[in-house]
């Protein structure tokens, strides 16, 4: 059996996929990868509900002492405490 997996980022997703793309040039590979892929996929809204959301879910997540995964640690080092970095490249 095959399983297929729908992926619905939300416009907030879309909106730093593009702001990334906008930092490249134009002919780099990931334009047409991005393009594409949000062509195919629809944007969840995000609104007050997903907003309040969030919210609570990031505060859950830092308050049990969580650890963002991202190979942008020079990005987030900015943000103080208690936010654990951890660098999946290295």
């Amino acid at each position: 059996m095959v399983h297929f997996c729908v992926a619905h980022p939300s416009v907030m997703t879309r909106a730093e996929l593009l702001n990334g793309l906008k930092r490249l040039p134009l002919g780099h590979r990931l334009h047409a990868g991005v393009r594409q892929f949000l062509k195919i996929v629809r944007a969840l809204p995000w609104d007050a509900e997903a907003a309040d959301f969030y919210a609570e879910i990031r505060y859950q997540l830092a308050a049990a002492g969580a650890v963002l995964v991202t190979n942008n640690t020079r990005h987030y080092q900015r943000i103080p405490a208690p936010l654990l970095l951890e660098n999946w490249w290295n």
